[in-house]
């Protein structure tokens, strides 16, 4: 057997609990050797697990330890890591938590797993200077031809439930209060403006103009979008929250090119 070969069977095997000893280890007897591989696969097992759930901490909070372990431990044996660097492992885990079907009697779960993710990927975001105060309010003055540069850090998730609240609730190693789902859906910002990751609702119609921004499109375009899809849509009060934030980092102003 190849060194490849036994690199490619071992692989397959340490995270296949049904898998046998790959061949080519040696070991006193079978059994031993069986023994010895599935303390190994174990601990790779609790290692991922480990990792999701320090990626995760309040959509962990939120069903338990037991259930969360064991949820994980699916989603491990399905979406294994492709690198030994685990800093992007997790990618698929909201999109797994909302086709979990023992998962639907917790249905905010998959968008709190969303909005965990998008901390864990602000927090290891590039950095950037938040643009001062001063130097964006006689941009916005010329809004139909300007574009605002957002931090590269910023991720927005949308909700059906009032995901920011239940983040607040949950995200402190207290007691938390039990879940309320009559306020409705919130939409979610998070943002790295400098050391510390914050997490900030904003109002409705946001979402598509904060996406039509990033999209490089112009404030007045994305403010008509943001229209079309939300006629309550604030402008001013949503530029202020990206103004306050730290949100933007640069500012052109011109015509798009014919």
């Amino acid at each position: 057997m190849t060194p490849l070969k036994l690199e490619q069977d071992f692989a397959t095997a340490v995270l296949d609990a049904d898998a046998a000893v790959p061949g080519g280890l040696a070991g006193k007897s079978l059994a031993s050797l069986t023994r010895r591989f599935g303390v190994y696969r174990n601990n790779v097992y609790a290692s991922l697990i480990e990792v999701l759930q320090g990626r995760f901490p309040v959509t962990a909070r939120l069903v338990g330890d037991e259930f969360f372990r064991a949820m994980a431990r699916l989603y491990v044996e399905q979406a294994p890591p492709c690198s030994p660097v685990l800093l992007h492992y997790g990618a698929g885990f909201p999109e797994f938590v909302a086709s979990f079907a023992p998962a639907e009697g917790v249905p905010y779960l998959a968008d709190m797993a969303a909005l965990e993710w998008a901390r864990s990927a602000a927090y290891h975001a590039a950095d950037a200077v938040p643009m001062p105060l001063e130097a964006l309010a006689p941009a916005v003055e010329h809004a139909a031809h300007v574009r605002l540069l957002l931090h590269p850090s910023l991720h927005l998730v949308s909700s059906a439930y009032p995901i920011v609240t239940i983040f607040e609730l949950h995200g402190q190693e207290t007691e938390p209060a039990p879940v309320k789902l009559e306020g409705g859906g919130e939409d979610a910002l998070i943002l790295r403006p400098l050391m510390e990751v914050e997490v900030r609702r904003v109002p409705k119609g946001a979402v598509p103009f904060i996406r039509a921004l990033q999209g490089g499109r112009p404030i007045l375009d994305a403010h008509l979008g943001a229209l079309a899809e939300a006629p309550e849509f604030d402008l001013a009060a949503t530029l202020a929250g990206l103004m306050t934030s730290g949100a933007i980092v640069g500012v052109s102003i011109g015509r798009e090119n014919a």
